[in-house]
């Protein structure tokens, strides 16, 4: 998880747990999208950082429509935000709307808020376009201290947001995630360690990968961690991240082995000249 300055952790702290009960009361009076806007503006100058009058816009113009909220600095937005009334359970039309302003824009990165509950998702320009939800963060009911407020609220802070470091998040999320674990244990190589290791506990009692892998899918992993399309993405990206972690062996292996040719220095200067005889 990427690391924060104290100062930037403590005001992310302080600030949602007084939003805590901020957001609490505009649910039981169940107030509208144009007052849940007012309020997702806040949090991002109160908990983020964000100066709300320089660095966030609102009814960000996209092509003829309009998203609710772009974060913008230095001339650069850094992503845009979809808000609904936060009565309003988040669904999947929502994100498709959120993600549809990012496609048309160019823009990588998404936010999809209630006030509530917070998505972050990262676009992937491809045919078709695509979405990863990248983190999901209850802010009422999530501990104001807790590492996953921590995570959430600090990569889009405005100290924290940048490229890498939200690549970094990214990649972190992907190889972490339930449906990444239930991947892993999957593999081949690990079918091989679990299958060498009841058979050391069991002298020798012989058993097949094939029946251990049965075993994990039917009986040991929760079926959407193996049967979701969020599972099948997660074993697809296991595989191009183990065909990436191969290359970079088998190059940093031939860099290792490549003989050191010491440099040949131009001797030709110090060769005695051919003396012409008469």
């Amino acid at each position: 998880m990427a690391k924060f300055s104290t100062k930037v952790a403590t005001r992310i702290t302080t600030q949602l747990k007084r939003y805590q009960s901020v957001l609490s009361g505009l649910l039981k009076r169940d107030v509208s999208e144009a007052d849940t806007v007012t309020v997702v503006n806040d949090m991002l100058s109160d908990i983020c950082g964000y100066d709300k009058y320089l660095h966030v816009t609102s009814q960000y113009a996209i092509r003829g429509t309009y998203v609710d909220l772009a974060v913008k600095v230095d001339d650069d937005i850094r992503f845009i935000i979809e808000v609904k009334a936060i009565g309003i359970d988040l669904k999947d039309a929502h994100v498709k709307q959120a993600i549809d302003y990012a496609a048309n824009e160019g823009i990588e990165w998404v936010v999809l808020t209630n006030g509530a509950h917070w998505r972050i998702y990262k676009v992937h320009f491809g045919q078709p376009i695509e979405k990863i939800l990248v983190c999901e963060l209850d802010a009422i009911e999530e501990s104001a201290k807790s590492p996953e407020a921590l995570e959430c609220f600090g990569n889009l802070s405005r100290e924290g947001f940048s490229k890498s470091t939200m690549a970094e998040f990214l990649l972190h999320k992907q190889v972490t995630n339930k449906f990444t674990v239930a991947a892993v244990l999957q593999t081949d190589f690990i079918l091989e360690v679990l299958r060498r290791e009841i058979r050391r506990m069991s002298s020798g009692v012989k058993v097949e990968v094939d029946y251990l892998k049965s075993l994990l899918r039917e009986e040991v992993i929760k079926r959407d961690l193996v049967d979701s399309d969020e599972a099948k993405a997660a074993l697809q990206n296991i595989k191009r991240l183990q065909r990436a972690a191969t290359r970079k062996k088998t190059a940093s292996k031939s860099a290792d082995e490549a003989p050191i040719v010491a440099p040949v220095e131009d001797a030709s200067a110090s060769l005695p000249r051919a003396v012409a005889t008469p």
